[in-house]
This record gives C-alpha cells, structure tokens and sequence, in this order.
C-alpha cells in the first residue's frame, strides 16, 4: 500500500471523526433545548466509547516524523498552530457574546482572560492537541520509556479524573488515545494495511467489533437522555477503555475500506479539512437550531438535531471556500507570517497553497 492510499484513509477516517463529533454536539444541544430525544442521541449513544478517542488518536499518528525536530521548528507545527487558532478562535466566539448575548465588555475581558488557562467551549480539543503536543515533546526529550507513558496514561484515564481544572481533567481523560496514536502508529497502518488486503476478513472483524461493542453500550444501565448518554457495562473504566481502543482502529479499518470508493471522497475532503469544521460548527449551530425553535418550521428532536447537523457541517466549508477565493478573513484559517516562530516551518508544505497548507495536513 502506498503513501498516498494511506492518507487516504486517515482522511477518510478524520472525516467520519469530525462528523461523530459535530453530531453529539447536535444531538445534545437539540436536546438541552427541546427536552426531547431524538435518532442521533441513540447513534452517539452507539459511538460514545470511541467518538472522541479516535480523533486524539488519529492526530497522534504522524507525530513520529517531526518529534525529533529542534524545539523551534516542532514548537510551530505541533504547539503554536493550535494555540494562533485557539486564541482566535475563543476571541470570536467571546466577542459574540457581547453582541448576542448582551454580555458587557468587561465580561468579555475576563472570559478570554480566562480562556488562556481554561479551554473555552468546544475549542478545549484544539487547546489539548497544543498541551499533547508541548508534553510528548518534553517526554521524548527527558527519555521517559513508552511503557510508563502508555501505563501512567492509561490509568489516569480509568480513574476517571474529575478536577476543578477543565484541562486537567481532559487531559487525564484522553492523553492515552493521542500517545497510543504517536507509540503505535505502525501497527495502525500494518492493521489498516492488511485489511485492504483482506477485505472480506477485515469486514467480518468489523461486525464483531460493532456487535460486541452495541451490545456492551445498550446493556442494564444504559440511558439516552436528552443532553447526555449513561452507557451500561461500557462505562466499567477497563471496558471504556478496551472499547475505546478498539472503537478507534474499527474506523481506522473501515476507512482503509472504503477510501478508494468515489462515494467517499467528500469524507476524505472533510477529513483533510476536520479543523475547519471544529473551529466554526458550533455558531452555525446554535443560530439555525435558536431559529428554527423560534419559526416552528422544525420542532421535533430527531429532525431538528439532524438538520442542525447539516448546517453546522455545511456553513463552516462554506466559509472556508468564501475565504479562499477572497482577500478577506484569512486569518481565520490560515496562520499570518507573524504567528509562526519558524520561517521554515511556514514553507514547509510549499505544495499545498494558502489555506489548505495551514489545515490541510498540519498532522503529518
């Protein structure tokens, strides 16, 4: 298997990640409004051991080629990146909040003040893949064996951490995924490898995977609830944790699958593009689903969830080609001259152009 279907497939299943991930949040900020529960809650009910698991590991899968890197070069691609767009980012999402919100400008001082020590809203995942990258860097630097990485990792993640600091606890929650990803990228790709090669097999393992999986998640305990799903044995910390694993190299196997099929190439675009779609889905969001409760032309849980997940898909690649093709707003998705550290790391990907140099493979 060449280079190029490997990254079709990582593609492919960064795509999927980033749809799973703005469905839950569709789902669930549906529900918190309508009190009702809708067909996605049981889909993200189905997905919840692995949903966010399989995007940490998958950002963590090509960290093996610019780990080794000088700090100032690795510190652009793997720290600053995140962090340029985090702070935008949080600053346009706080600045709505005077506007939409009524909220004072004071208010909006303090709240990205804030931001710099406390992930703001959704944006912790970009804020952790900063903090991820900084700690394996160190990691690697302080020559700490993989072994007592992977375990000390593992069991923070079991223990279930809950901490005043957001950060704190996410981090306890999935460093291990993001560490699994880097320390066992080749396995990865000899497993996603060898299903391309054995398709039959691979499809088979997959429907072992899904029944064993649906069968843990909807077991006694299990309960779908308007903003929120309790798994049943799923949610035993050694099982979450299995199933996580496993959740994750499943996509990793299905997109191997089918990313040489023409019908995916949409989701191996959105994949190459998942940041994107991070960064904006979730004003899109709360605007359409405010609307449409205000209107009445959509009430009902289950459409309305499924509608807010289209618009919340669709606006921000919308926005994204609106800034292509114009002079304005680049800095939204591409990072300016003066936010790199490193003139050779702004170059690097010198074939790939303007904004899809910044956030198409920033990963690799």
């Amino acid at each position: 298997m060449n280079d190029q279907n490997r990254t079709a497939w990582v593609d492919v299943a960064k795509g999927v990640s980033i749809l799973l991930v703005v469905t839950m949040y569709s789902a669930y900020n549906t529900g918190e409004y309508t009190g009702g529960v809708g067909f996605l809650h049981y889909v993200i009910g189905f997905a919840t051991p692995f949903r966010m698991p399989e995007f940490f590991l998958i950002s963590g899968l090509f960290l093996s080629r610019v780990i080794d890197r000088p700090w100032r070069s690795y510190a652009d691609r793997r720290i600053v990146h995140y962090f340029y767009f985090y702070l935008v980012w949080a600053f346009i999402m706080i600045a709505l909040k005077v506007g939409v919100y009524g909220a004072s400008p004071t208010e909006m001082a303090h709240d990205y003040a804030l931001a710099l020590v406390e992930p703001y809203g959704v944006l912790w995942f970009v804020y952790l893949l900063g903090v991820f990258g900084a700690v394996i860097k160190l990691c690697r630097q302080i020559r700490i064996p993989h072994w007592i990485v992977v375990s000390t990792a593992a069991v923070l993640q079991m223990a279930q951490v809950v901490s005043p600091s957001y950060i704190v606890q996410q981090f306890a929650a999935y460093f291990v995924f993001y560490y699994a990803g880097y320390v066992f990228s080749p396995l990865v790709f000899r497993v996603a490898a060898w299903a391309q090669e054995n398709r039959s097999g691979a499809a088979q393992g997959l429907a072992a995977w899904a029944l064993a999986n649906g069968l843990l998640v909807f077991s006694p305990g299990f309960e779908v609830l308007p903003t929120h799903t309790q798994m049943g044995y799923a949610a035993f910390p050694p099982v979450h944790l299995a199933l996580a694993l496993a959740g994750a190299v499943a996509l990793c196997v299905f997109a191997a699958l089918v990313c040489q099929r023409p019908a995916t190439n949409w989701l191996r675009w959105l994949g190459e593009h998942s940041l994107v779609v991070y960064l904006a889905f979730t004003i899109p969001m709360s605007l359409f689903r405010a609307f449409a409760l205000w209107s009445g032309i959509i009430t009902q849980t289950g459409p309305l969830s499924a509608a807010v997940l289209v618009v919340s898909v669709v606006t921000p690649v919308a926005l994204f080609w609106i800034v292509k093709r114009s002079s304005f707003g680049g800095f939204l998705f591409e990072r300016p001259d003066w936010a790199h550290i490193n003139a050779a790391s702004r170059f690097a990907g010198s074939n790939l152009s303007g904004v899809d140099r910044s956030l198409g493979r920033v990963a690799r």
